[in-house]
């Protein structure tokens, strides 16, 4: 069985992000993930997650808050230097936090030159952190309309563009079902370059079960697979967090 991690950009909204640590362990979570921590300091996450005894296990390239603006530079041309900045800022986060991994969001863009700017970005960030563990994820442009990267077989094809030994997937079951249908499927696909993997319900977003992808097989399939990473719970709750954990495996 996996091991699961809270977002907590996501869940336990109901406390102050320094408490939702410590909710978090107490749910039976073993980790955690924040999309944009950048609007608390560094060393107060830190701490918040030592005391729970949490692993933060991925933040995400700035823009640096959740409530809006664009989703990511790293294939926009012309915004090399406005990447570089913010993927400068995220590594130092995430080396102040041991953040497991780094996700470098594409952004909206299109076309041959989104794609050279996208490799040129990836391979500089990759020589930039060659200890840092990075990943690419493909989002579904129903949720992120013009989102550069929406496609699994591309992913693939950039991570062994790139070449890089430190670059992988991020595979959220959610995105998987939206764009393929299919979510055990595309993991078999690509199972080989994922790093991280992401889980919500369909339709709706909310806590993963009973919706469209079969959770149950899509665990034993990572079993099966070999994959000893994290899987994070990105979803929306429907009622109180603690109220909706009813599908988390407990030991």
């Amino acid at each position: 069985m996996p091991r699961f991690a809270a977002n907590l950009t996501m869940l336990f909204t109901e406390l102050p992000m320094q408490d939702r640590f410590a909710a978090a362990a107490d749910a039976g979570f073993q980790g955690v993930e924040i999309l944009f921590p950048y609007d608390i300091p560094a060393r107060e996450l830190s701490r918040a997650a030592i005391s729970a005894g949490l692993e933060i296990v991925l933040i995400n390239t700035p823009p640096p808050n959740w409530a809006g603006g664009p989703r990511g530079f790293a294939a926009e041309p012309g915004r090399e230097d406005r990447f570089r900045h913010d993927f400068d800022r995220a590594l130092r986060f995430a080396q102040a936090l041991r953040a497991r991994h780094i996700h470098v969001m594409a952004g909206v863009a299109e076309g041959q030159k989104a794609h050279e700017t996208f490799l040129g970005n990836l391979r500089w960030a990759t020589k930039r952190a060659p200890h840092a563990s990075l990943t690419i994820e493909p989002i579904n442009r129903t949720d992120m309309p013009g989102y550069y990267l929406s496609d699994f077989d591309l992913a693939a094809r950039i991570i062994t563009e790139v070449g890089a030994a430190n670059l992988g997937l991020q595979f959220d079951a959610y995105h998987a079902h939206i764009i393929t249908g299919d979510v055990i499927g595309t993991w078999q696909r690509v199972a080989s370059h994922v790093r991280h993997v992401q889980i919500a319900g369909y339709p709706g977003r909310h806590e993963p079960q009973d919706g469209q992808i079969d959770y149950p097989a899509f665990f034993a399939a990572l079993d099966q697979s070999g994959y000893r990473g994290w899987v994070s719970a990105e979803y929306e709750p429907s009622r109180h967090t603690e109220h909706g954990l009813a599908w988390l495996p407990r030991d």
